[in-house]
């Protein structure tokens, strides 16, 4: 059975979404260390012309992605501001002008490319990609020095976006006995140590019937920085965690986490009423606070933030991938978000514990199959 707070919960949070404003500050320009200074451009027209030239005005980007957002806007007059920042070796950049919001992606050694946004302006929806989209994030067991990707994998978190205002986060049971490939069957937090973590992310499609994107995956202290780099993360705790675990005291309610404090709730289980199902529980919470901050901060935050968890993490995802379904985060509708853990009975198998797929879950992931929960 699940506890009743979870659902709760996840609508909560997500609710607060709607409470809160987009707003950000110019950040970095042309490339994720510098600004560029503001850049204009007209669109040529004969001498005879008395119709005046639409200007693009982009502060903090180069010429180059000026030109992107120019060809975007063809004959219309527009002021913005870019924010830019880096992902797997290429360079990705948010335009934001009043409500309209413009993503571009410079794979290294070519030029400026826009590939998706908003554009109320111009009366035009969401360019974000078509249709579900999912994406496993892995928290790895590895410690300092050991391969983050050859690991066990203790949290399981698949997120998706149905691509019409619906969104999840459902979390997996590490030890779901699941098929892994190549493998045969064995305990899903042990596929990485298989296969990597694209076993993983085989593992959960296999085990779902949901076609994942791709992975981005961290360890402890790749963790621990990620959340010290970009801010304390602001957590509302359904319940009050005491772990032995180094910063494992989190009070119910409303506190701030650093990477220690947030690293210790995530890991806990010992002492929570549904030991694993509970941390996978809090693992997603964590994911959804991530989400909430991240929409108070506005989308011309994410170059930064995919920038620090380029540095600390591992992904297969592209730079326009990832690009686009950070972003289809800030269109989600509070009210279409679900929050569900995959668990089930407990069993035995080849000597070990294991947790077969519940009835319930089964359920609960092709409901997800979507995007939305």
């Amino acid at each position: 059975m699940r506890p009743p707070f979870a659902r709760a919960a996840a609508i909560a949070a997500v609710a607060a979404l709607t409470l809160t404003s987009c707003s950000g500050a110019p950040d970095e320009g042309g490339d994720a260390t510098s600004a560029s200074t503001s850049t204009s451009t007209s669109s040529t027209t004969s001498s005879s012309s008395t119709t005046p030239s639409p200007t693009v005005e982009v502060d903090g980007a180069g010429k180059g992605l000026t030109d992107a957002v120019t060809k975007k806007y063809g004959s219309q007059s527009v002021t913005g501001t870019a924010t830019a920042g880096r992902w797997r070796g290429a360079k990705v950049a948010v335009v934001t002008s009043d409500d309209d919001v413009t993503l571009a992606v410079r794979p290294k050694g070519k030029q400026w490319r826009v590939v998706g946004g908003w554009w109320p302006s111009m009366d035009e929806g969401p360019d974000l990609g078509k249709g579900p989209r999912h994406v496993l994030v892995l928290g790895s067991d590895a410690r300092p020095g050991e391969k983050v990707t050859r690991l066990r994998a203790d949290a399981i978190q698949l997120l998706g976006v149905d691509g019409s205002g619906g969104a999840g986060v459902m979390g997996f049971a590490r030890d779901l006995w699941v098929p892994i490939p190549g493998h045969g069957h064995g305990k899903l937090n042990a596929s990485m140590v298989y296969g990597g973590p694209g076993a993983t992310v085989g593992a959960v499609s296999r085990t779902s019937g949901i076609d994942v994107d791709g992975y981005v995956v961290t360890g402890f202290t790749g963790f621990r920085a990620i959340v010290d780099e970009l801010g304390p993360l602001s957590f509302d705790a359904p319940m009050a965690v005491r772990s032995h675990l180094p910063g494992g005291v989190i009070p119910k309610g409303k506190s701030r986490l650093g990477g220690r404090k947030a690293l210790a709730y995530a890991r806990e289980r010992k002492t929570l009423p549904h030991g694993d199902f509970d941390r996978s529980r809090h693992q997603g919470l964590l994911l959804l606070a991530a989400a909430i901050q991240a929409r108070v901060q506005g989308p011309d935050s994410l170059p930064r933030a995919l920038t620090v968890i380029d540095e600390h993490a591992s992904s297969d995802l592209t730079a326009t991938q990832m690009l686009r379904f950070s972003a289809s985060f800030y269109r989600v509708n509070p009210l279409k978000v679900g929050h569900e853990v995959a668990q089930g009975p407990t069993g035995m198998q080849s000597g070990q514990s294991i947790v077969r797929l519940g009835q319930g879950s089964k359920q609960d992931l092709r409901s997800f199959r979507d995007g939305r929960l």
